[in-house]
């Protein structure tokens, strides 16, 4: 008897449209790059497609560079777990830049796990100097 494969597969991943994680709608693709303008309220990540693995656990964490909380001390990466929902299911792993998005710039790393194995991970440049290249140059023609 065959066993069932898990299969792991970044549908997309960039830029996105601002996304309300209360909302059972993932948010839409604006850009697909790795490299994000360092802007308030940019919302950047992927999105995972998952087959075959109904109720298993996924670990996710997010990397950042070297964010301050309010106090002043380094803030630890974000991490979390979700359960998958169905045999055909789509997760959204992503974040927005803040205020002071001075200490926001450097590269994040995004990543998921299943049985911890990394079965998807993505690393995004955030940089003031992204602000007028390549994003703006995609968004003006229409691409």
């Amino acid at each position: 008897m065959s066993k069932l494969r898990i299969f792991f597969e970044i549908s997309s991943f960039g830029i996105y449209e601002s996304w309300d994680e209360k909302s059972k709608t993932l948010p839409q693709i604006k850009t697909f790059t790795t490299k994000v303008p360092a802007q308030l309220d940019i919302e950047f990540g992927f999105i995972l497609n998952v087959k075959k693995a109904k109720g298993k656990r996924l670990e996710w964490a997010i990397y950042h560079p070297n964010i301050h909380d309010k106090n002043g001390g380094l803030m630890e990466p974000f991490e979390g777990e979700v359960y998958v929902r169905n045999n055909d299911w789509d997760f959204y792993l992503g974040d927005t830049i803040w205020e002071p998005v001075h200490d926001k710039t450097g590269e994040w790393l995004m990543q998921i796990k299943c049985n911890g194995k990394v079965v998807a991970e993505k690393v995004f440049d955030l940089s003031v100097e992204y602000g007028d290249g390549e994003i703006q140059f995609w968004k003006k023609r229409g691409f």
